[in-house]
């Protein structure tokens, strides 16, 4: 049996040690159920963990990850994690999270074939396009390549926004804020991109502070 198999096994068994050791009933409670506050939008790179980034404990994130932390109409993953997040869970949080130093939205600044990705970097690709005035306009690699990743934040909060299921949760009255947000891998830090909404209302304004449409 491979060694780095064999090491996260046992990794596993310590870890399940030092939770009973801290709480005998800790398992138990997690089995009665979840009643997590939180949804989590984000990229599937390994070194962004939504629970460790923010110190939450199972339980407190419902969690959905893709490349570049899209959210894509057609993506029937991620419309069913969001109805059943919204509409069986209650969650009163949604958070889109990017990080800086995305490959797939480094990918989306290229012209390379990848492979079977390249359908889904073409819907990144749409955000450059969306924004490529400001973005041809930053002669730095690495400044652009940043803003690049805040644009496409921005972008993914905007489609959440506009899905039918916030749309409903929203008209229903229900306690929902959605938020864009970008971590970095050199500091472990996030940024709030203050890309907040909580109705339509919200989402009217920000929409032309930010993108003037």
């Amino acid at each position: 049996m491979p060694e780095f198999y064999k090491k996260i096994i046992e990794n596993n068994k310590k870890w399940v040690e030092e939770k009973l050791k801290i709480n005998p009933n800790y398992f138990a409670r997690l089995a009665e159920g979840q009643q997590p506050p939180l949804l989590w939008i984000g990229c599937s790179d390994s070194r962004v963990p939504a629970n460790e980034i923010i110190g939450a404990e199972p339980g407190e994130v419902f969690v959905h990850r893709n490349i570049a932390n899209m959210v894509v109409h057609t993506d029937m993953n991620m419309l069913s994690v969001l109805d059943y997040a919204v509409n069986a869970l209650k969650v009163e949080h949604v958070i889109v999270c990017g990080h800086y130093g995305c490959g797939g939205v480094k990918a989306a600044m290229g012209n390379d074939s990848i492979g079977v990705i390249d359908n889904w970097i073409r819907h990144i690709k749409d955000v450059y396009r969306f924004h490529n005035e400001e973005l041809d306009a930053i002669t730095d690699e690495n400044e652009r390549f940043n803003r690049f990743v805040e644009l496409n934040v921005k972008e993914q909060v905007i489609d959440l926004a506009k899905t039918s299921i916030v749309q409903s949760a929203w008209k229903n009255g229900q306690k929902l804020h959605i938020h864009g947000w970008v971590y970095g891998l050199n500091s472990g830090y996030v940024t709030d991109l203050n890309v907040n909404f909580s109705s339509n209302k919200d989402l009217d304004e920000v929409y032309q502070l930010y993108f003037g449409k």
